[in-house]
């Protein structure tokens, strides 16, 4: 066996045998040096292994993770030397600022002591806490008993958890366009565009809802319309103490019990999203269908809420906030122009509160319309509601504004086995002049809900409501005294649900009515009914054939429609194809379409038919779809064309732009300025982010919009997709975050070239074994073992490297080429600027030895 062979044994069992004793469950330990077969034992530094996890004393950049839950990102963490008996140790210094996010027991927090002056917290007196660093990963972990902590489940943590994030700008913005050509008549172009502006500063958020459309069309009587506007703005914050909502500014009162109208002013409002997640209420979902690529937008009050484009057929939407209360307007915009409206109530269905619980709602200062002027008196109107016992809860509210009032009080009960019930009465009071008569009217409204669990059944009798004719809403009332609009006025509202599922059949059954009626307008009717099969055949599994049909009279047509849609969809490895049949208006129409995927982010169909009947002739039909999320948007074309009437192309985008003083990035996604967060991959370009949805871009940033307010929320880099010459540090990261915020978390990704550098001091000795290899951001890249040799990851040419060691430092340079396979010889530099790095020819023969040593990479 060589020389070179036995060296490289003698350093690896040495290696072996430190890393036996450093990983001992013992708190501190001493060596002894002579066990390790090391030619020089006096150039040893095993100061750090002296004790579990030991860190020189010194400054570092850490996050910290309590019971592998991340509590913060990376923020200066200080060891200090302090005595523990006859010995000098390095210990972990938690400022009492960090030790309030870690979500103690007030008795727990009383507990604790204080060290280093003040500026660091003693946790001895709550047996069993344990704090260890791994510095490789940036990381500070702490283990804290149970009993120590506040509530929390795996998804939600206590007030003290919920991070705010950081200061930053940010634009969100949802863009669509379109251009109709029909045969007989001029072509047009529309485009829309929404969004909001926003900045954040602590705890406060700042917010510009905007809103703009872009009207054209051509030939001799062409139209151009464009308009662009605020449509609100306001400033919020959370109040975690009473798990509530602060709003200043320009906004809308949602109320659960009175109809709701915007304002200008100051409200507070409590959130169940600031409770844990059994204890929450539930979103609205909204269904409809689509004729072709039609464009779906939700508004409340004017304001957009949400908008997509969506393909023919039915279509599902899921994800508007669960904050949102009051009455959402829909309306469906197909491609040939036809326009659809109906409305979806987002109330408590019923309005029960838990017990001990209050919910609650107070708005002040004067109405408001067309965006941004204000009118009327100052009024101020709220509404509660409290949790009596497991089975009643009572709730009421007002409203008072000089010449209108109104009042409501009602009581919710939990029949148990026979479901839920609530109901209330609302009593308005108008006066307009002394020369008309004081109107006052009654509103009584019923709410039931109903799962039966045996039978996999829901059935919800969200409302009936009836209106007496002189009783009139806030917004009622001021349009009629300051716009002399009269219409509108409520009687009657139904509103029955009946879901069905048949598990063993693999079926189920939907039936949904809405009627209301008015006492000075047409009805509005809309009931629909759908049943859904799953089912296997001609050796393909997870087949589904889906029947809907839809009755419906609008206000602003006043006719009745029925629709009919029967499709069959047949999965494929790829993607699945499709058949779609339809009657609406008179007439039928038959598409089979493919829907497939090209790669993660990019999805498209195609289909193609034809429509007859209605008296008109048969006309073939074809429509494309395609969307792709990107790095910095989301994007969308579609394109309908139908023979004889109409040919269609239409584009959207949306995403939006993050700048914060940790960095900026454009990003698709986001929306309403909700909340988000920026990862940091420590510089590093390219990095893929929960499954490739997010890469960063070239400063080594991205942002994560799809985050829920007040929920745990788990961001990953995708290890399985990073380069060869990458390497995640820590992979995981954990966030809760505030409405609104921009959270941050950081990332230690190592983007460099592995190699064995040989460490040469000024007096051609070395640093000794076990010392610390590190960047000039402190991150550490290896260790010192025998003969200065050290295995190093992650360097980048031209870097300069810190070796420490009892308290000693010396630096060197890594060369502007690096060759992975060949060694280096640095000379490390104790003061000064460090030498050029030398290969392993420009050393003299007594280096060489070293400088070339032939030892695998591991």
């Amino acid at each position: 066996m060589n020389k070179t062979k036995r060296r490289q044994i003698k350093y690896l069992l040495a290696f072996s045998v430190l890393i036996t004793l450093y990983i001992q469950e013992s708190g501190a330990m001493e060596f002894n040096a002579d066990m390790l077969d090391l030619e020089d034992k006096q150039n040893i530094d095993l100061s750090r292994f002296s004790q579990t996890g030991y860190v020189m004393p010194g400054q570092y950049q850490l996050a910290l993770r309590v019971n592998e839950q991340d509590i913060s990102h990376e923020t200066t963490i200080p060891f200090y030397s302090r005595k523990a008996g006859d010995k000098t140790v390095s210990e972990i210094c938690i400022s009492p600022k960090l030790r309030d996010r870690i979500g103690l027991t007030e008795k727990a927090l009383n507990n604790t002591g204080l060290w280093h002056q003040g500026q660091c917290v003693d946790f001895s007196p709550l047996k069993g806490v344990k704090l260890s660093a791994e510095m490789s990963e940036s990381q500070l972990n702490m283990t804290i008993p149970q009993l120590y902590l506040e509530y929390s489940d795996p998804f939600w943590s206590p007030p003290s958890l919920w991070d705010n994030g950081i200061s930053g700008l940010l634009l969100d913005y949802n863009l669509s366009a379109n251009a109709t050509k029909p045969t007989d008549d001029a072509q047009s172009q529309n485009a829309w565009l929404n969004g909001t502006l926003g900045a954040n500063s602590g705890a406060w958020r700042l917010r510009a809802d905007y809103q703009g459309n872009y009207y054209h069309t051509t030939g001799g009587k062409g139209q151009k319309e464009s308009s662009l506007d605020l449509s609100r703005v306001y400033l919020y914050r959370a109040l975690p103490s009473w798990r509530s909502n602060l709003i200043l500014g320009e906004s809308s009162f949602n109320s659960a019990l009175f109809s709701g109208w915007s304002y200008t002013g100051l409200g507070v409002e409590s959130d169940e999203r600031r409770l844990p997640s059994k204890l929450r209420g539930y979103a609205p979902q909204i269904n409809g269908i689509a004729d072709t690529n039609a464009r779906v937008t939700v508004t409340q009050q004017g304001r957009v809420l949400y908008e997509t484009t969506v393909p023919p057929g039915p279509f599902s939407i899921q994800d508007i906030s669960s904050a949102v209360r009051g009455t959402l307007d829909v309306k469906i915009t197909e491609q040939d122009g036809k326009v659809k409206t109906f409305q979806v109530n987002a109330a408590y269905v019923p309005y029960l509160t838990r017990p001990g619980q209050f919910r609650y709602k107070f708005v002040s200062r004067r109405s408001r319309y067309n965006f941004h002027k204000m009118e009327g008196p100052l009024f101020g109107a709220g509404e509660i509601s409290y949790g009596i016992s497991n089975r009643w809860s009572l709730y009421g509210g007002g409203v008072a504004a000089g010449n209108y009032n109104a009042m409501a009080l009602g009581a919710g009960l939990d029949l148990m086995q026979f479901g839920t019930l609530s109901a209330d009465v609302t009593q308005s009071v108008s006066k307009f002049s002394d020369n008309q008569r004081t109107q006052k009217g009654k509103s009584w409204r019923l709410s039931y809900s109903k799962r039966f669990d045996d039978v996999n059944t829901d059935v919800n009798f969200a409302g009936y409501r009836f209106s007496e004719r002189d009783y009139m809403t806030m917004q009622q009332y001021l349009d009629a005294r300051y716009r002399d609009l009269w219409g509108g006025r409520s009687k009657e509202m139904y509103t029955i649900s009946l879901n069905k599922s048949f598990p063993e059949q693999q079926m189920s059954l939907g039936l949904s009515y809405n009627y209301q009626t008015y006492w000075d307008q047409g009805n509005i009717t809309y009931y629909s009914a759908r049943a859904d099969k799953y089912f296997s055949a001609f050796g393909l599994d997870n087949l589904s054939l889906g029947i809907s049909t839809v009755r419906s009279r609008y206000a602003n047509t006043g006719k009745m429609n029925d629709e009919i849609l029967v499709n069959l969809n047949v999965p494929l490895t790829q993607g699945s194809m499709s058949y779609n049949g339809a009657y609406s208006g008179g007439r039928f129409s038959h598409s089979t379409g493919y829907y497939g995927r090209a790669g993660d982010n990019n999805h498209y169909s195609l289909t193609a038919g034809m429509n007859h009947g209605g008296g008109e002739h048969a006309r073939a039909q074809i429509s494309g779809y395609y969307s792709h999320l990107g790095d910095i948007a989301q994007t969308s074309a579609n394109m309908s064309m139908v023979q004889g009437r109409y040919i269609s192309m239409g584009l959207s985008a949306s995403g939006g732009a993050t700048v914060t003083a940790k960095g900026a990035a454009l990003h698709s996604g986001g929306f309403n300025g909700g909340t988000r967060l920026m990862v940091d991959t420590s510089g590093v370009a390219n990095v893929p982010i929960d499954s490739g949805r997010v890469t960063t871009n070239r400063w080594g940033v991205g942002v994560v919009t799809d985050v829920s307010s007040y929920y745990r929320n788990t961001t990953m880099v995708d290890v399985n997709k990073l380069s060869e010459n990458m390497e995640a540090r820590n992979a995981v990261v954990e966030s809760i975050l505030t409405d609104g915020a921009i959270g941050y978390r950081k990332f230690e990704v190592l983007k460099g070239i592995r190699l064995f550098a040989v460490l040469r001091l000024e007096d051609n000795s070395m640093p000794p074994f076990g010392a610390s290899v590190r960047n000039v951001a402190g991150r550490e890249l290896g260790i010192v073992s025998d003969d200065g040799i050290a295995w190093v990851s992650g360097a980048q040419p031209n870097e300069t490297l810190q070796i420490d060691w009892n308290n000693q430092q010396c630096t060197a340079k890594l060369p502007n080429h690096i060759d992975p396979v060949s060694q280096l010889v640095l000379p490390c530099q104790r003061k000064g600027m460090a030498q050029e790095p030398q290969t392993g020819k420009e050393q003299d023969q007594g280096q060489l030895e070293t400088a070339n040593l032939q030892m695998t990479r591991p």
